[in-house]
């Protein structure tokens, strides 16, 4: 079997042992997915990593319990506390990615409250569906910008980067609220276009050799991105061929949506976030770049 799904995330039995026990354990296996020589063993080591991330996150009030030392897995808090979320990728021999990943909740009484992501990127027909944590287009998120109405997050935007093939990569702004305490990904709320229809998400896709911007930015208040176009006018539609044109646009949170500027000019360049990638053929752990 060439995937280990997480259906039975926050099934496991094994009593907790030390955080520093539980990251040392986390580490190593994360190793050895990245050194698997095929398919089968990493799959099967990334079995493993999960069980032994869920028995870490069994621990009493483990919502604060840090990560730091691993080289993959992303966990990212809200700005407001209330969730983070982990997401992490597994490269294939054939040159592509699966993705693995949790929101855990913050909860009163400290007691583990999870919901498992899916990766259902192969099964989504429509890149624009709303789906639930079960089939989820799977990203490695670095960033949460919560996006206020009257006070109040109405929902939070997931920045993250989806490797995708051997010529493209891809940058994703995700949509997820939470509806009747279920995790929900996708709404009506980002203009992709000033005449278009409203998005439930935007992705990004650009030659796999280059990197994309998509960050917020403190100084403007806005989600900046690279504004990517073809090399030349023939390469239309070719994603390979498309890159950085070196000006930004940016979506403007506004009475809960995201309302997207164009040609928007920056006093200082915003901070770049790097591409997270690594060649499926390669036997080391790869050094985390900062998105």
């Amino acid at each position: 079997m060439v995937c280990a799904g997480l259906s039975g995330f926050a099934q496991t039995g094994k009593k907790p042992a030390a955080a520093a026990g539980y990251q040392s354990a986390l580490l190593n296996l994360e190793r050895e997915v990245f050194t698997a020589g095929d398919n089968e063993i990493r799959f099967s080591k990334n079995a493993e990593f999960v069980k032994a991330l869920v028995t870490a996150l069994k621990r009493p009030r483990s919502f604060t319990l840090g990560f730091d030392s691993l080289h993959s897995i992303s966990h990212v808090y809200s700005p407001d506390k209330t969730f983070r979320v982990f997401s992490w990728f597994v490269p294939t021999d054939e040159g592509t990615y699966r993705y693995f990943g949790a929101i855990q909740m913050q909860t009163a009484d400290g007691t583990l409250k999870l919901f498992p992501l899916v990766d259902g990127t192969e099964n989504l027909k429509d890149i624009n569906a709303v789906t639930d944590n079960k089939n989820w287009l799977g990203s490695r998120y670095y960033e949460i910008v919560p996006v206020m109405n009257a006070g109040k997050p109405v929902f939070y935007a997931l920045l993250g980067w989806k490797g995708n093939n051997a010529k493209t990569s891809k940058k994703v702004i995700e949509i997820l609220s939470f509806e009747q305490g279920q995790p929900v990904f996708g709404k009506p709320v980002i203009e992709g276009s000033k005449n278009g229809a409203l998005k439930n998400r935007m992705v990004y896709e650009y030659n796999k050799l280059n990197s994309m911007t998509l960050t917020w930015d403190k100084g403007t208040g806005m989600i900046v991105l690279d504004h990517l176009a073809p090399i030349n006018p023939d390469m239309v539609g070719n994603f390979e061929y498309y890159a950085s044109d070196l000006s930004f646009d940016a979506y403007k949170p506004v009475g809960g949506k995201l309302k997207l500027v164009e040609n928007v000019e920056l006093k200082n360049d915003p901070k770049p976030q790097d591409d997270f990638y690594i060649d499926p053929k390669r036997k080391d752990i790869p050094t985390t770049k900062k998105f």
